[in-house]
């Protein structure tokens, strides 16, 4: 029986291999370990493994020198010195210097990375393949200057004679890191540390540092997030000359200001923001004519007023380029004397705004429009909860014909919006509760319901006639773009909606996609459709360069409504009220801000993904046996990915470990078939998982999967149906991210 099963691992692994080899993502010069690791091989399996690649060196699919293995084709030439940008998955993309000449960022995949870390100036060489619409590919040859000096991390192996090791995450799980503590520092197994670098380790080697510092132990809940201002470079306390400068604005605006602006403070003005928020950047007044025309005015704290350009503020404000929001903590853009008082729309205190005046037809079409330097007084604070309430008759307020008003006219720009081509996704936030400590109490469904749709859509409208207005007054600002995705992306999104039982186009147009989404969301299936569309699709940017926003459907669009917490907002402030920016300056803000943004992405799922775990594994403490629903979102040729449902966590099952039969990748259909059993596993599948462990220092889960004989009828009527045998198989271990190798320690991708 044992050799029956080696031979099906065999027969596995050389059709994963061939699969690969005959991929876009092959590149050459990889090790047997490089390619054990790139296609989720378990380590105990390496013998078999080794005999399948010596089979594709004996049949000519591969050569091997020096124990590294290529293709004949696609050699690689060129050099281009650019700024690397990583992904959290593990690829990258280079900014090249030249954009004249490489105007595209060239894409890394994740092997060919080499020792780099984000924000690292590299030397890339291009492949000579014909580029795909995805852009240029290629590898990095040569890390050229790097971008810090100290990183942080935990400690994950702690030997009395041998070497102390570290996870970092912004280095990942396949870097091997030497931490050395100094002869007055004792650290253990789980410690947070500091390191300074000693040696980046060229070639692969294993990276060395001494530990600077120490932060807290991985079971502190309370370090989680200064852990994360560590590891990802944030700025978290203010300079003293910032927070003097903020002080000397005093609590209140002067009447001298007031007496100098257009007072608004008697018209009617509501915020509505999240529960939690204390920095109101916005506020919305609304009437209806007789006539039936709708004026609305949006009203944005005027940051630009109190941080002026070169002072301690702007600098300040320069460097964090944006808030970065944690549970249960914001890191501020700017010090708490403005984010969250005199810049903090607050009712019932006098502000100083920055005001966009909008008429709309009955229909919803803008016919007019004035941008002013006002004050206003907020009437009243609401949480999106409160004004829920208020319009579903469960709560009074005399603001509720404002309310319901603002319904109106936000149904009426929705409608605008689908006709031009943009497409909405009714998208549910998870959001992790936590206590004073930091310790995770659960969670809670965030609605996109119609009251966080009208405050977007006023925004939208908002951001977009400013963008509109500059650009019609000649002048230079940061412009919010985004292009279209590529026809290669669209094809494989089409793929894997015809997974999930939805058929599209093989290109399809923003009418077939918003009705593909319309019926989606009506299934259990819609946001996960809904992430791999936008994952489909390029990265919105900031640029001085407008190319439209094609995610909105948009010729002219850039922020403007968010200065408290993002600098380009305050970049455009300064172009509407103030002197014109020159371009340099603008190109780098743009590229400083998005670069930023991306950083700050990083840290704040860190530390999300981290209370996640936090939160499992306390209900494992609680109900060690508790099954958790899941759905299959994606199936490869080598496993399949699911979704825990109660907390929004991937995993991923190896094919290696689906029961003793010999499972086939469906290529077309997207899935996985049992040769003998007749199981299979397509995306949209539900299932059962019983987690079985936690790492929280590699930020890792592991779960059984509980197996039973389908029979969904909740898969939409269009779909490919499944089949499924009788039997049920035995319980097989899954791993959250995709599996990696089985060693002494696991380590595995997140």
């Amino acid at each position: 029986m044992a050799k029956v099963r080696r031979n099906r691992l065999y027969e596995n692994f050389l059709r994963v291999a061939q699969q690969y080899l005959a991929g876009r993502g092959f590149r050459a010069q990889q090790t047997a370990s490089d390619l054990r690791k790139r296609l989720d091989i378990p380590e105990q399996h390496e013998d078999i493994f080794s005999e399948v690649l010596a089979y594709l060196v004996q049949s000519g699919e591969l050569r091997c020198q020096a124990g590294r293995y290529s293709l004949s084709k696609g050699e690689l030439s060129e050099v281009v010195p650019g700024i690397l940008r990583l992904h959290p998955r593990g690829f990258g993309f280079v900014q090249p210097d030249d954009k004249a000449r490489y105007p595209q960022d060239i894409f890394i995949p994740k092997h060919l990375t080499q020792n780099a870390i984000d924000g690292d100036k590299v030397e890339v060489v291009l492949s000579t393949e014909p580029v795909s619409e995805k852009g240029p590919e290629g590898r990095i040859s040569a890390v050229v200057e790097r971008a810090r000096t100290h990183i942080a991390g935990v400690i994950s192996v702690c030997e009395g004679r041998g070497d102390t090791l570290a996870y970092c995450p912004l280095l990942g799980v396949d870097r091997r890191i030497v931490a050395e503590a100094p002869p007055d520092l004792t650290v253990r197994v789980g410690d947070r540390v500091v390191m300074r670098v000693i040696d980046w380790g060229d070639h692969g080697a294993e990276t060395r540092c001494e530990i600077s510092h120490l932060i807290g132990h991985i079971s502190d809940a309370s370090c989680d997030i200064e852990a994360a201002v560590e590891a990802f470079d944030l700025r978290d306390s203010f300079p003293h000359s910032a927070r003097k400068e903020a002080r000397r604005f005093g609590r209140q605006v002067p009447l001298a200001e007031i007496h100098k602006r257009e007072d608004l403070r008697k018209t009617v003005c509501v915020t509505v923001d999240p529960d939690t928020a204390k920095d109101f950047d916005d506020a919305i007044s609304l009437k209806r004519d007789r006539q039936g025309n709708y004026h609305l005015g949006v009203h944005i704290a005027d940051v630009s007023h109190y941080v002026r350009p070169g002072s301690a503020l702007d600098v300040e404000a320069q460097e964090r380029c944006n808030s970065t929001y944690f549970p249960g903590r914001c890191v501020p853009m700017l010090p708490p004397e403005l984010s969250e008082n005199l810049c903090s729309l607050r009712p019932d205190v006098n502000r100083l705004t920055a005001s966009v005046f909008m008429t709309f037809d009955k229909e919803g079409t803008l016919v007019d429009y004035r941008i002013a330097r006002t004050v206003i007084r907020s009437h009243k604070r609401f949480t999106y909860g409160e004004a829920k309430q208020v319009l579903d008759g469960k709560r009074q307020s005399r603001h509720a014909p404002l309310l319901k008003c603002m319904v109106e006219l936000c149904r009426l720009l929705k409608n605008k919006r689908y006709e031009r081509g943009s497409i909405e996704f009714a998208l549910t936030d998870l959001v992790v509760i936590v206590d004073d400590s930091g310790i995770p109490q659960g969670t809670k469904a965030v609605e996109y319901d119609v009251t966080h749709q009208m405050i977007e859509e006023f925004m939208l409208k908002a951001n977009e006639v400013v963008a509109w207005h500059l650009t019609k007054e000649g002048k230079g600002l940061t412009y919010r773009i985004h292009e279209e995705p590529a026809e290669e992306n669209l094809r494989e999104f089409a793929i894997t909606a015809a997974a999930f039982g939805f058929r599209i186009s093989d290109c399809p147009d923003a009418a077939e996609l918003q009705d593909l989404f319309n019926q989606a969301m009506e299934t259990p299936y819609g946001p996960f459709l809904a992430t791999s569309y936008i994952r489909s699709m390029r990265m919105a940017i900031y640029s001085p360069d407008n190319i439209g926003h094609y995610g909105l459907g948009l010729e002219h669009y850039c922020h403007f409504t968010s200065p408290i917490r993002r600098y380009v907002d305050l970049a455009v402030h300064r172009t509407l009220f103030d002197d014109e920016i020159g371009r340099d300056a603008l190109e780098a803000v743009s590229n400083r801000c998005s670069e930023q943004e991306r950083l700050s992405a990083k840290a704040e799922n860190n530390v999300i993904l981290l209370k996640k775990l936090r939160l499992l594994d306390a209900n494992k403490k609680e109900s060690p046996f508790r099954e958790y629903q899941a759905v299959v979102t994606r199936v490869k040729q080598f496993g399949f990915s699911f979704e825990v449902l109660d907390v929004m966590l991937e995993g991923f099952i190896h094919v290696s470990r689906l029961s003793s039969d010999y499972f086939i990748f469906d290529e077309k259909r997207r899935r996985l078939c049992g040769r003998e059993t007749n199981l299979t596993y397509s995306a949209g599948d539900k299932i059962s998982v019983v987690l079985c462990s936690v790492d929280l220092i590699m930020l890792e889960s592991s779960w059984d999967l509980v197996e039973e004989p389908s029979t969904s009828t909740s898969r939409p009527r269009t779909g490919p149906g499944r089949r499924s045998s009788s039997k049920r198989p035995r319980k097989t271990e899954a791993k959250s991210g995709k599996p990696k190798p089985e060693k002494k320690r696991r380590r595995k991708k997140r």
